[in-house]
């Protein structure tokens, strides 16, 4: 009797302990906001920030930021699922596949939803909050362009082929070079491995001599070339053009070894998304965005920009 006592009051504390684990969202009886990100990038510091900065401003609500153990669909699914158990009320994710609207739309039919950095324009989310990915890599081709008067073969690299980041920023790659003699010959994929990543840099440079330029459409992507060609000696012998602002590659731009950078505004994706959301939480008339999207600009950065960007970077870190 008193083993299966001290069994039931064992299983009493486990089952409490599962709920307590598995419902934070309502541990301080406020609502909770999350965001989700698309796999485990520095790129999203900056949003952790935004988020910072919302937060503080947003004291009825608690904010929460997420990465997925891995880039994939169903891990990013089941992430999502946990938080609606949880009772989370709005959900803003950067979709590892946008075109899984599936799983998208079941969990917009259990909470808020809104997409950031890849939007799913055919899925039931409310809004998107993100840049022009067409346009960005508009802005891409017109570094390529600036730094390859002649003409070129580029070759790109991404984590992920099917997400309509990567697409869009393709597109306006390739719209942007119409009428020169630069070229996108391919783009490699990776999964968000930067292992891969940097490996598919050393396969290119082994394989296909012919390539003049290396586009990296992700933040960690740039970083990957540079160390491959610096690892192969071939730093500024090969035209890099950046998207984002990783360290190493505003290095690359102000030494003059990456010809340019598109950077994003995630600190802004944030803090402006989690307002939005707080907002359409507490009444779900609120206007939303023309066209169900907050479109924030990107700007192309060379190597005079670096050191204002970086102070500007840095006081919004609060650093």
């Amino acid at each position: 009797m008193q083993h299966a006592l001290k069994l039931a009051t064992a299983t009493a504390l486990g089952l409490a302990m599962g709920a307590a684990t598995l419902a934070p969202a309502m541990a301080d009886d406020k609502p909770v906001l999350a965001f989700v990100a698309n796999g485990a990038s520095d790129f999203w510091k900056a949003a952790e920030a935004g988020m910072k900065k919302a937060q503080a401003e947003l004291p009825d609500f608690t904010l929460e930021f997420k990465y997925p153990e891995q880039s994939s669909v169903a891990i990013q699914q089941t992430l999502m699922d946990n938080l609606v158990t949880a009772g989370v009320k709005g959900i803003m994710v950067s979709a590892v596949d946008p075109k899984a609207t599936d799983v998208l739309d079941k969990i917009a039919g259990e909470t808020a939803l809104f997409t950031t950095d890849s939007d799913a324009p055919n899925s039931k989310r409310i809004a998107y909050i993100g840049s022009s990915n067409v346009l960005a890599g508009g802005q891409a081709a017109e570094i390529a362009k600036k730094a390859m008067p002649d003409g070129g073969k580029c070759m790109g690299f991404v984590g992920l082929l099917d997400a309509a980041n990567y697409k869009e920023r393709a597109q306006g790659f390739v719209d942007g070079l119409k009428g020169t003699k630069i070229t996108l010959v391919d783009t490699r994929g990776d999964d968000i491995d930067q292992t891969r990543a940097k490996a598919n840099v050393e396969a290119v440079l082994a394989a296909n001599p012919d390539i003049t330029c290396m586009v990296g459409f992700y933040s960690y992507n740039t970083p990957r070339i540079y160390e491959a060609l610096k690892d192969a000696g071939k730093l500024g012998t090969i035209t890099v053009v950046g998207f984002d602002d990783d360290p190493i590659t505003l290095g690359g731009v102000k030494e003059g070894n990456i010809a340019g950078t598109v950077v994003q505004q995630p600190f802004e994706w944030a803090y402006q998304g989690f307002k939005l959301m707080a907002a359409y939480v507490k009444d779900n008339k609120t206007p939303l965005p023309k066209d169900g999207q907050l479109i924030i600009p990107t700007r192309v950065l060379y190597a005079a920009d670096i050191d204002a960007y970086a102070a500007q970077l840095k006081a919004m870190s609060g650093k």
